[in-house]
C-alpha cells in the first residue's frame, strides 16, 4: 500500500509518499481500506513535536477517516468485513499509524457507522471536531452537561472545524452564539450556519460591540481555538463566573498573561482533551451529537477535498484557515 510517511519530527512538508507493507489487525482490531481522511491542526503540531505524543518513526498522521473493513482480528464482533465505518477518537494517527494511508488498522471499539444521510467525506471529517466541541461546551459541570439554556458562547476561530461544530452544538443546546472571524465572507456563512452574532476580532471596538449585542447578558463560555495575543481579549469579554475552554493554539503562545485578570470575576480556564473519552463514551457521545445535528438539519462542512497525492497542499490549505474541514480522497 501507499502511505504518507513521517521519518522525523520536522513538519508535514518533509513527509514522503512511499510504498509500505499492508498492516495486519491484531486482537480487537480491524483493517480498513481508507476512502477519505481529514486533517486536523493537531496533525501538523505532532509533525513538529509540539503535541504530547511521541510515536515510533516512521509514523503516519491522520486521526479522522472513513473506510471499508477488509479484515478483523480475533474477538471482533461489532463490525463485519465489507462494512464502511468512521474512526472515532482513539490512538490512530497519534500513537499508531493513521488514516493518511491506503490502509490502516483501527480499534474495532472505535469504529462507528456512517450516520444515515451523511456523505462519506462528511463522516470522515466529523468525529474529532464534534467530540472536541461537545467537551468544550459540557466540561464545566460534573457530570458533564450542556450549559443552561440562554447562556452566551463566544467562539474564536469560528470558521474552522471545531468552531463550526461549536456553533452547531450550541444551537442544539439553545445557547446564544457570538462567532469571531476576520473574513466578511466567512462571517456571512457563519450566520447562515446558526451564529447569532459575528464580529471581526481585529475591530477596535470589539468588546463594546459584543457587549452591546448580548446586553444585558455577558459571555458565559468562550471556546478558544487560537490562543496567542488575543487570549487576553477573550478573558476581558467574560462575565462573572465565565469560563474559557482552550482547544487550540494556532496563533501561538499567550504573551504577558496576567493572572490577576481572572480574580474579580472568578473566571476559569480549562483545557480540552478528547483523549479523556473512553471508546464507550465516545460512541455514546457521538450518537448524541449526530442526533443533535439531525434535529438542526445540519451536516459537517467540508472546505475542500484534495486527492491523496496532494496531502501537502491540503496541509497548506489547513494553515490558511479553511471554512470547515480539509478532506483527503484516499480511494475512490
Amino acid at each position: 500500500m501507499r502511505a504518507w510517511l513521517m521519518d522525523a519530527f520536522d513538519g508535514v512538508d518533509k513527509m514522503q509518499l512511499r510504498e509500505t507493507p499492508d498492516p495486519q489487525p491484531g486482537p480487537g482490531e480491524a483493517l480498513i481500506r481508507v476512502k477519505y481522511a481529514a486533517l486536523n491542526p493537531a496533525d501538523a503540531f505532532l509533525a513538529r513535536a509540539m503535541y504530547p505524543a511521541n510515536p515510533p518513526l516512521p509514523h503516519v498522521l491522520g486521526r479522522d477517516g472513513v473506510g471499508e473493513v477488509l479484515a478483523v482480528g480475533p474477538g471482533v464482533t461489532n463490525i463485519r468485513i465489507g462494512e464502511v465505518v468512521g474512526v472515532l477518537r482513539c490512538d490512530v494517527g497519534v500513537a499508531t499509524w493513521g488514516t493518511l494511508a491506503e490502509k490502516t488498522v483501527i480499534p474495532a471499539a472505535s469504529a462507528a457507522p456512517v450516520p444515515k444521510g451523511w456523505a462519506l467525506e462528511e463522516m470522515a471529517c466529523a468525529p474529532l471536531a464534534l467530540l472536541t466541541a461537545y467537551q468544550a461546551l459540557t466540561q464545566w459541570s460534573d457530570p458533564p452537561a450542556p450549559p443552561p439554556a440562554g447562556s452566551v458562547v463566544l467562539v474564536t476561530g469560528a470558521s474552522g472545524g471545531v468552531g463550526i461544530a461549536t456553533i452547531y452544538l450550541s444551537k442544539s443546546m439553545n445557547l446564544t452564539v457570538v462567532a469571531l472571524s476576520r473574513s466578511a465572507e466567512k462571517g456571512a456563512k457563519l450566520k447562515q450556519l446558526g451564529a447569532d452574532f459575528v464580529f471581526d476580532p481585529s475591530a477596535a471596538d470589539l468588546r463594546a460591540a459584543v457587549g452591546k449585542a448580548i446586553a444585558p447578558k455577558k459571555v458565559d463560555i468562550a471556546v478558544d481555538n487560537i490562543g496567542g495575543p488575543f487570549f487576553n481579549q477573550v478573558i476581558a469579554m467574560l462575565g462573572y463566573g465565565g469560563r474559557i475552554s482552550v482547544v487550540g493554539r494556532s496563533a501561538g503562545p499567550v504573551p504577558e498573561f496576567n493572572t490577576a485578570s481572572l480574580f474579580f470575576k472568578r473566571n476559569r480556564i480549562g483545557g480540552v482533551a478528547v483523549s479523556d473519552y473512553t471508546p464507550e463514551a465516545a460512541q455514546t457521545t457521538f450518537t448524541e451529537i449526530v442526533s443533535r445535528l439531525d434535529g438542526l438539519g445540519k451536516r459537517p462542512v467540508v472546505d475542500h477535498v484534495f486527492p491523496f497525492d496532494e496531502v501537502k497542499q491540503a496541509f497548506a490549505r489547513l494553515a490558511q484557515g479553511p471554512m470547515g474541514k480539509v478532506v483527503i480522497r484516499v480511494a475512490g
